[in-house]
């Protein structure tokens, strides 16, 4: 009986461990082995290993380009995220209803459109003949370029990716009672310093998840970069595609999406430790 009992959690999760090594975990694999094959323009994948394609990657200034390019796109995008972000969760969380409930409609609007219809859209307001540029020109400014840079990227990745900062953030003030910022402000504390001193600290794990899921989710972003960086402006997914579609060199783009991968990881999770040493600190945790 005590032999079943320990064993029935793992039948219980078995369906889920099936599923995660099934979508994720093979395929990862297959796709590790797959980095290492050699390729020849003439025959294509050949049944050889070799490290060239790594050696490629991380000896290339082109790719270190590409790769710099990627993440600063994606942090810059993540800091716009938290400052829009913060303060309008903040705003919700002090709302009633029915307000709040039609505002929280409004953020989550954007995730009912498919993000390349709204990568189109930003587009055609980013274009030459677009309403930014047809204002600037308007006010004798000249012409405003903004598409195909990655300012137009920068954008509409916020757009996108706003949601995902709010909702994180939002949950976490939920869980905060108001009435420990009401003590803090009768003791005579301004309202900065209690948001300061109070709120924040307690909200920085909601903080911390947004912020991981957006750099995680505009560091492999296809469609807006595709769409609004053009042919020129390339990013390590785009860089990945044309690989895998154009040049039908498969090992390549295996090997930039395990680095992408790799980086991501070491990125987010440095993150994720200084953020969190931070956090226990201010609240006293050891």
């Amino acid at each position: 009986m005590s032999a079943l009992r320990r064993w029935t959690p793992w039948f219980l999760s078995a369906p889920a461990l099936l599923l995660f090594c099934g979508l994720l975990l093979v395929p990862l694999v297959m796709t590790g082995l797959l980095s290492f094959h050699v390729f020849d323009y003439n025959t294509g994948v050949k049944d050889a290993y070799t490290l060239a394609h790594y050696v490629a990657v991380l000896t290339d200034p082109y790719y270190f380009e590409i790769f710099w390019r990627t993440f600063w796109v994606s942090a810059v995008t993540t800091g716009i995220c938290l400052l829009i972000g913060a303060p309008e969760a903040y705003v919700l969380s002090r709302m009633r209803d029915p307000w709040r409930t039609v505002c929280l409609l409004v953020v989550l609007a954007p995730l009912l459109v498919s993000v390349v219809v709204r990568a189109f859209g930003w587009s055609m307001l980013l274009g030459p003949r677009g309403v930014i540029s047809q204002f600037f020109s308007f006010a004798g400014l000249g012409t405003f370029k903004v598409l195909y840079t990655e300012w137009a990227v920068i954008i509409a990745l916020v757009h996108v990716m706003l949601p995902f900062m709010v909702i994180p953030i939002w949950t976490s003030l939920q869980k905060i009672d108001p009435g420990v910022e009401h003590a803090a402000l009768s003791l005579s504390a301004s309202p900065f310093t209690t948001v300061r001193r109070i709120v924040l600290p307690q909200v920085m794990p909601g903080i911390l998840s947004g912020c991981l899921i957006v750099f995680g989710l505009c560091a492999s972003a296809f469609a807006i970069p595709g769409l609004l960086g053009g042919r020129r402006l390339k990013m390590v997914a785009t860089v990945v595609y044309d690989e895998y579609l154009h040049e039908l060199n498969w090992p390549l783009g295996a090997t930039l999406a395990l680095i992408l991968l790799l980086a991501n990881l070491v990125v987010m999770l440095s993150y994720n430790r200084v953020l969190e040493g931070r956090y226990k600190k201010s609240m006293g945790v050891a």
